[in-house]
């Protein structure tokens, strides 16, 4: 019988951890454990993944602005190579732990609306963590939006939200093959469409977690798996009150705040899912994969 379909959204915190310098081997090595966890998954499971790309955007950014000769890139160009360059080290990595599986990365675009008020409300942190002093030197030498993340300052991008999947029926063509696909890499290439029905990229960073769900919804998934650095959804975040979550439903999220630049974005995707497939949705670490499936880890949503 074909296995469930279980959509994994991997954060880009989870492959480059917060702090830690953002070397190509520091990476690799992260991206080895993680695809390990992802691996174990498949034995229960028919997996599509979804990885973020903050850090890795956010360095490609820095890079790009590194040589002044060349006018730097725009972000739809840096999140296509973040999605080469993530897709190429999980699959191969993947592929090392799988070899009985077929693994396909696939340059995914996704279209967004241009009008979309998160053009003006930037919320999406990319790249590593800066101290107020440094952030505020990179705020005046470049431009760009800094915020608090925690106890450190990031840089700031706008993220639309998801609208459709561009290469939505290679997607579904290579799920119904079995086989292991890596798409919607950094949430998607950030593209709009004209009145001829031409696309063209736009600044910005796609929420990899909102992308993950309306591609769970759109290839009727069973399961919603959003692995990231936190180990569950807390209530009170940062308080002498805060407590984990461990299983809820949607109506029970409605009513609390989360942070729109971290956990929010995650919170509405889960319960985007749950409420319209009726499917489950785990939030947790990327080491607790299959136990937060069981409910013995993370935070498990479920429709009421």
């Amino acid at each position: 019988m074909t296995k469930p379909t279980l959509v994994v959204a991997l954060g880009g915190n989870a492959l480059l951890k917060r702090g830690e310098p953002l070397e190509a081997e520091v990476q690799r090595r992260n991206i080895e454990l993680a695809a390990r966890t992802i691996a174990g998954l498949t034995e229960h499971w028919r997996v599509v993944l979804v990885h973020g790309n903050g850090p890795q955007v956010g360095l490609l950014a820095l890079q790009n602005n590194a040589y002044t000769e060349v006018t730097p890139y725009p972000l739809d160009i840096l999140g296509a190579e973040s999605q080469g360059m993530i897709g190429y080290l999980l699959q191969q990595a993947l592929h090392n732990d799988l070899p009985q599986y077929e693994i396909s990365t696939l340059l995914t675009q996704v279209e967004v609306d241009p009008h979309d008020p998160a053009f003006t409300q930037p919320t999406k942190y990319i790249g590593p963590v800066y101290q107020q002093e440094q952030a505020e030197t990179i705020r005046r030498e470049k431009g760009w939006i800094m915020k608090a993340d925690g106890g450190h300052f990031r840089r700031v991008v706008a993220s639309p939200q998801p609208q459709r999947i561009v290469e939505s029926d290679a997607i579904s063509t290579l799920i119904a093959r079995d086989h292991l696909v890596i798409c919607n890499g950094g949430g998607g290439v950030p593209v709009v469409r004209n009145h001829e029905g031409q696309l063209s990229g736009i600044e910005a960073v796609i929420d990899k977690d909102l992308s993950a769900a309306m591609l769970a919804r759109q290839i009727k998934a069973d399961a919603l798996l959003i692995l990231t650095d936190a180990d569950a959804v807390y209530l009170d975040w940062g308080k002498a009150t805060q407590r984990p979550l461990d299983k809820v439903t949607p109506g029970d999220l409605a009513g609390m705040s989360f942070d729109a630049g971290s956990m929010g974005p995650k919170i509405a995707a889960a319960c985007g899912f749950v409420n319209q497939c009726h499917g489950v949705a785990g939030i947790g670490s990327l080491a607790d994969g299959a136990a937060i499936l069981a409910g013995k880890k993370g935070t498990l949503i479920r429709f009421a």
